[in-house]
């Protein structure tokens, strides 16, 4: 057991090692109340336990969820399209919708985080996205459906704004790289989710298809019975009894924090977007708000014109859905292999070498004149940028304190979103000019390459203590 109740005048590393279970000591007059222990220190001896497992699975079932609500309106959009009779501009700003609701989303998100909690927080976002999804079910025009899927964002992005953030703050220093990145994984697990349910209830109806995926909103009961609250927010709250009792079930009983000790963070206060843009935040905010906008609109104005851009290349619609679902299969092991080395390397090197490795692939997809080589260049496309995102969304969450961390957070969703929405309508105008697939392809590498330059100037987080 790890007791942490010793002297406040002793190393207070020492009063992390296992087996260790000094007496306090009043000596000088000063006791163990005396002492404040940051919750981030206590974070690197704490033990990788059964519960951590739990509540990865229950927080990357929120990913998927997340994933599976962005993209289950593309896949549905034909059939929507067909019952009212809607042209290819409106099903565009359909399937754009939950991107404009997440960009408002974001930024009312992360405050919310920081007053309710991260836990609260992911409940409730969860909840309303069931009832707003369960809403549009029963729309009778365009402009109904419009609106609740734009009011769907503005809801479901509390699971996309909290999640990250709160999970580094639930898992121990020398774990939190590899299990974050794992976490991330959740993204083509929700695509191919989604476009499977599509085709299984296809001949149901859209309306069907959308009602089963508002089931999800159930899965707060799991969050609400798996996943405690961060000790790092209730500790900036002065909620150290709760705090306390966090750390210790994390640690199955091997971690006590003596009531006598104060665990400490920075107090966490409503977030104040003007901080993260003032003293050394500064510099940090407008880089990662700068590579959240190039990294998504590189990946995002490839994949929403993916199917378009592989029929110039002489693949039928059909062959394109299959390439692009072969395709999220690729990303489940570059998900794997980045979080075994961003363990191993730190977040910086493996998000600038998979960048990299993306715009190389990239390159390659958009000038291979082999059917064989494009299947190759976009697996590889597909396996290196999606390891960088699991890398990139556990880097962003540990830029920042605990004050500011979901607030931070919300700005880099924001930016993603705004990419989202400003990506596609430009390869579109490309398309529709006549553009050709290697020019087109070859204008949205060049954001991965700002990307991988960028990141160069961010620093390294891999084996810090979150503050």
């Amino acid at each position: 057991m790890n007791n942490l109740s010793q002297d406040a005048g002793a190393p207070l590393k020492s009063s992390y090692a296992p087996g260790l279970s000094p007496e306090p000591s009043t000596a000088g007059g000063r006791g163990p109340a005396d002492a404040l222990i940051p919750v981030g220190q206590v974070f690197e001896a704490l033990p990788l336990t059964f519960e951590h497992l739990k509540s990865c699975l229950a927080l990357f079932f929120v990913f998927v969820i997340e994933a599976w609500e962005m993209m289950i309106i593309v896949y549905t959009s034909p059939l929507i399209s067909k019952d009212f009779n809607l042209g290819p501009v409106a099903v565009g700003n359909l399937i754009g919708a939950i991107f404009v609701g997440m960009g408002i989303g974001s930024i009312v998100w992360g405050p919310i985080s920081d007053r309710i909690g991260r836990k609260k927080s992911i409940i409730y976002s969860l909840v309303l996205y069931g009832v707003v999804s369960v809403a549009s079910v029963f729309s009778p025009d365009y402009s109904t459906l419009y609106a609740l899927r734009l009011l769907s964002g503005v809801v479901a992005a509390g699971m996309l704004v909290v999640t990250f953030p709160y999970f580094t703050e639930l898992l121990p220093v020398r774990s939190r790289g590899p299990f974050t990145v794992y976490l991330a994984a959740g993204w083509p697990i929700g695509m191919l989710l989604a476009l499977g349910a599509t085709v299984w209830m296809m001949s149901m109806g859209w309306r069907w298809v959308i009602g089963m995926s508002s089931l999800a909103a159930l899965w707060a009961l799991v969050v609400a019975y798996l996943v405690p609250e961060s000790p790092y927010w209730l500790a900036g709250k002065g909620r150290q009894e709760q705090a306390r009792a966090v750390i210790l079930r994390l640690s199955r009983g091997a971690t006590v924090i003596s009531p006598q000790r104060q665990l400490h963070v920075e107090e966490v206060k409503r977030g104040v977007w003007s901080d993260l843009l003032s003293g050394r935040v500064l510099a940090v905010t407008l880089l990662q708000i700068a590579i959240n906008f190039t990294f998504a609109w590189g990946y995002w104005g490839l994949q929403s014109w993916l199917p378009t851009l592989l029929q110039q290349r002489g693949l039928s619609l059909p062959q394109s859905y299959s390439f692009i679902a072969i395709s999220a299969l690729c990303m489940i092991p570059g998900y794997m292999s980045a979080s075994y080395l961003t363990g191993k390397f730190g977040r910086k090197k493996v998000m600038i070498a998979y960048v990299a490795l993306s715009a190389i692939a990239g390159y390659a997809f958009a000038n291979t004149q082999t059917m064989t080589a494009l299947y190759a260049s976009n697996f590889a496309l597909a396996f290196f940028s999606l390891g960088a995102w699991g890398v990139w969304d556990t880097w962003v969450a540990e830029l920042y304190s605990t004050r500011l961390r979901t607030v931070g957070y919300s700005w880099a969703v924001l930016a993603q979103r705004l990419a989202n929405i400003a990506a596609p309508t430009f390869i579109g105008l490309l398309v529709a000019q006549g553009s050709s697939f290697n020019t087109t392809t070859t204008i949205i590498n060049l954001f991965m390459i700002a990307t991988v330059l960028m990141a160069l100037f961010l620093p390294e987080t891999e084996g810090k203590d979150l503050a």
